[in-house]
């Protein structure tokens, strides 16, 4: 945690490492990793400098979507332990000074869920109104066009009761009908669940799919020639809408207000939004700013393929514009995209890339996520059709492969199951992540993994770092340069994200240049040049 922060206030400029459970450790010799395998290497984690950790789901699921489709809020899934075993991680993480952050995917359940078994049983039963219900169009065909990210109509014909139930995502993660006082209460109540126990905060996911237009329009086509959604890929049919009736819709707002009175009964917690939309940057300001919402939220922004220094410039641009006191939470890898490694990095230096993306990442004004294996270095995996996990991929393969190739086992070792486990693991080890290993890079000074620790503890000597205002200078078109300000500190900080070196003339006057972020520059006066993939950091007047 900084030092120089209010401690309530943690998250604001934190540093929060994603860990996908099934992928991290597994104890139990079962191929599987789980929460006792995450308590092991705890110590790990807080040598990285970072200030709390998000948990992807390991609560009770069929895992038909790998957690992401919930059963039982309230308990821990076998596979990954008990809550016992929770309540060790919990205590074990703030022992360590980590926060700990919790997945909430309170806008759809299972279908295995008893609210949804109940719902889906007749038209008058209690809980019949807490799922999102439509009747079939005159012809039998579902009642608008709105589509499901993972392929297919987002409705499904329930027999029983006549209708079609709605799902954003597979047919057995029927949507929760917020538009019901008593469903949204309900999953006010799980969430406080969690609180009572002690988590420090949530990772909302889809926190923009909460509510749909009752009016069940159809979605119109995105214009020709038109940018698409960045919540999907492009070969994705669900990228061809307009996605204006069935996300983000103005009711979202009141919900985020009563959620944040119910984070505000508990000083120091906090919440982060995933936010797929069409205008993500937007919505990412909408719901964190005025101080009663969100906290903090994250876009697609930098998860997807654009990455050069005009790009980022323009990300960057386009938020400022739009933030006022909103508060982004930026990350360039996690969970349901290909690790940035490959896909920013693909035609880059597999060494020297990673490490200024990383330093690139840790300047941005905002808090960030830093997902497990990031700080490696790990490139994607290849994981071949037979060994394919994810129902995302079985459904667009080939042209979307879906997520498993970043969600593969952690390296701790270079052995042939990593020091993941003792047994085959779900998801095959790639041999290049053995390469790559804690392991291999822990004694090695100019590894990744040194690197992603030096440069936390320089952003967290530096305050203008991790909480001051930013603003883009001109340093040309093929780097990358803004100022930090936060109360006397003034910092320069130019990035070179290209295989080339750069030189340039800074736009503001240079007072000191900085030690201890581990990259090399040279500067005369106010001439700067500055090798490949290399960063420069400096005190201004």
């Amino acid at each position: 945690m900084q030092d120089t922060q209010d401690t309530n206030a943690w998250w604001r400029g934190g540093v929060i490492y994603q860990i996908y459970p099934r992928s991290f450790m597994d104890s139990r010799g079962d191929g599987i990793g789980d929460l006792p395998g995450v308590t092991e290497k705890l110590d790990y984690v807080a040598s990285l400098n970072v200030d709390g950790i998000w948990l992807s789901p390991f609560f009770t699921s069929p895992m038909l979507d790998f957690g992401y489709d919930i059963s039982n809020y309230r308990d821990v899934d076998p596979m990954f332990g008990t809550l016992d075993d929770f309540k060790a991680l919990l205590a074990k993480a703030h022992r360590l000074g980590l926060k700990v952050m919790i997945d909430q995917v309170i806008s759809h359940t299972s279908d295995q869920h008893a609210w949804f078994q109940e719902s889906r049983q007749n038209r008058t039963n209690p809980k019949a109104d807490w799922f999102v219900w439509a009747d079939p169009k005159p012809d039998g065909t579902p009642p608008n066009n709105w589509l499901s990210i993972f392929g297919g109509p987002a409705w499904t014909f329930e027999p029983r009761r006549q209708q079609y139930y709605m799902h954003n995502f597979l047919t057995s993660q029927p949507d929760v009908n917020f538009h019901n006082p008593e469903a949204r209460q309900a999953q006010l109540d799980n969430m406080r669940f969690w609180l009572e126990l002690g988590v420090d905060g949530f990772r909302l996911d889809t926190v923009n799919f909460f509510f749909h237009d009752t009016k069940l329009r159809d979605n119109p086509p995105v214009p020709k020639g038109e940018a698409k959604t960045l919540g999907a890929p492009d070969s994705n049919p669900y990228t061809w809408q307009r996605h204006v009736y069935d996300l983000s819709r103005p009711e979202n707002l009141d919900f985020l207000k009563d959620l944040r009175a119910l984070m505000d009964e508990y000083p120091g917690t906090t919440t982060v939004g995933e936010i797929g939309d069409d205008n993500p940057l937007e919505r990412m300001a909408e719901y964190t700013a005025g101080g009663d919402k969100l906290h903090m939220a994250y876009t697609f922004d930098l998860l997807n393929k654009p990455h050069s220094a005009a790009y980022l410039r323009e990300v960057i641009e386009r938020f400022q514009r739009l933030a006022g006191d909103a508060w982004p939470c930026w990350a360039t890898s996690n969970h349901d995209v290909e690790r940035s490694a490959s896909r920013w990095g693909a035609d880059e230096d597999p060494t020297a890339y990673p490490k200024v993306a990383l330093a690139m990442l840790f300047s941005l004004r905002g808090s960030v996520c830093l997902y497990q294996g990031e700080e490696l270095g790990l490139p994607e995996a290849e994981v071949p059709f037979e060994r394919i996990q994810d129902p995302y991929g079985k459904v667009l393969w080939p042209e979307f492969k879906g997520r498993d190739g970043c969600r593969t086992p952690m390296p701790w070792d270079d052995s042939s199951q990593a020091g993941f486990s003792s047994a085959e693991p779900w998801l095959p080890v790639s041999p290049r992540h053995r390469e790559l290993a804690v392991s291999q890079q822990q004694g090695d000074s100019a590894s990744t993994l040194n690197a992603t620790r030096h440069l936390l503890a320089f952003r967290r000597q530096h305050a203008a770092l991790f909480d001051g205002d930013l603003t883009l200078v001109d340093v040309g078109d093929d780097l990358l340069g803004f100022t930090r300000q936060n109360g006397d500190e003034s910092l320069l900080c130019v990035f070179n994200l290209t295989g080339l070196p750069q030189e340039v003339t800074l736009p503001v006057t240079v007072t000191a240049d900085l030690d201890g972020h581990g990259f090399n520059y040279q500067r005369d006066g106010d001439r700067l040049t500055l090798p490949a993939y290399q960063a420069a950091f400096m005190r201004t007047a």
